[in-house]
């Protein structure tokens, strides 16, 4: 299975044996491999060490110095975190980004548990916050199964339904699941380890799977033949990564027309009837810029990042253009 930054996966590796019942027993090893983004697993005050294929780093910010999520957690737990575990480690959190091999599976003797940001057997996959989003969900959730050698299609520990409004973006809703999910490892955890949530863990039903495909930088362009809530829904999925970029053509004094490949960040769905536009011209109104989509559906652009800038307000845009016109390219035009 794979496990990646952007998804966030994280899988827990329950080394222990199935006679005790409470996991903080002394003889209970538990391994954490996953992302970075540990803090969320603080609440276990456990001794961790890591597990991983990379070392802790740190980075600058500013002017300040910034450690990794690796070094942020060893700060939180007053103790250094090295970069190969010990045999005598109770405790091993990891920062893993590997395929969990058959022979690996089959090491702990409680299994092996993933975290997974969605409602199985439903998006599985390494983009399931993204792919819901991109499909204009209402609805996601969070599952605790067991990791298997099929992708994400183990038995079903526990879950949780979380309604999903049409704001959020898939960074925020990827660190909501996560919590969620790691509440939910919390309480499972003691039935883990004493092999009561393999008796009551749910098979997946297959045929209902959807899948998940990893995001890819050619997805990343905007085509404004499509209706606008499609175009929301992706700029809302593609966020922070690989983000989503349009062409626009500027139209100086002269009628001269230069076009530039702008990122759209924030954007919402205009309700406005009585737009008045004319075909292919881009307006600013309502602090926004409307861009005429399919299905004669406007598109608002409240935020964007032009070449070699900062990420601005659409009203910084538009006072910037400074009485130039924005219109859309001529071959973005089909639907007009």
């Amino acid at each position: 299975m794979l496990t990646s930054y952007f998804t966030l996966r994280r899988f827990f590796c329950c080394r222990a044996s199935f006679e005790a019942t409470a996991f903080t027993a002394p003889k209970k090893n538990l391994v954490f491999l996953g992302s970075p983004q540990m803090h969320y697993l603080m609440p276990l005050k456990i001794r961790a060490q890591t597990f991983s294929n990379s070392h802790p780093t740190t980075f600058w910010k500013g002017q300040r110095e910034e450690a990794d999520a690796i070094s942020y957690c060893s700060a939180c737990l007053g103790q250094r975190i090295p970069s190969r575990p010990h045999t005598h480690t109770k405790q091993s959190w990891r920062a893993y980004g590997n395929i969990l091999p058959k022979k690996f599976l089959e090491i702990p003797p409680c299994g092996t548990v993933n975290i997974h940001p969605s409602l199985l057997p439903l998006y599985r996959g390494a983009a399931p916050v993204q792919r819901a989003l991109q499909d204009g969900v209402t609805e996601t959730g969070v599952s605790l199964a067991y990791t298997v050698r099929a992708l994400d299609s183990g038995p079903i520990i526990a879950s949780e339904k979380v309604p999903v409004d049409d704001i959020i973006k898939a960074p925020d809703l990827l660190t909501m699941l996560f919590k969620i999910g790691s509440g939910l490892l919390l309480r499972e955890l003691p039935h883990i380890l004493d092999g009561i949530a393999k008796l009551k863990a749910q098979p997946q039903d297959h045929s209902k799977a959807s899948l998940a495909p990893k995001l890819t930088n050619d997805e990343s362009c905007l085509s404004f033949d499509q209706d606008a809530k499609t175009i929301h829904n992706k700029v809302r999925a593609f966020a922070d990564w690989p983000g989503t970029r349009a062409k626009f053509q500027v139209i100086d004094m002269n009628g001269n027309a230069n076009v530039v490949e702008i990122k759209i960040t924030t954007t919402r769905i205009s309700d406005a009837t009585d737009v008045d536009g004319g075909g292919n011209e881009i307006i600013y109104s309502r602090s926004a810029l409307l861009v005429p989509c399919a299905g004669d559906s406007w598109l608002e652009v409240l935020e964007l990042q032009p070449p070699g800038k900062k990420v601005m307000s659409a009203r910084d845009f538009w006072n910037g253009l400074r009485g130039q016109r924005l219109k859309l390219p001529q071959k973005a035009l089909s639907h007009i």
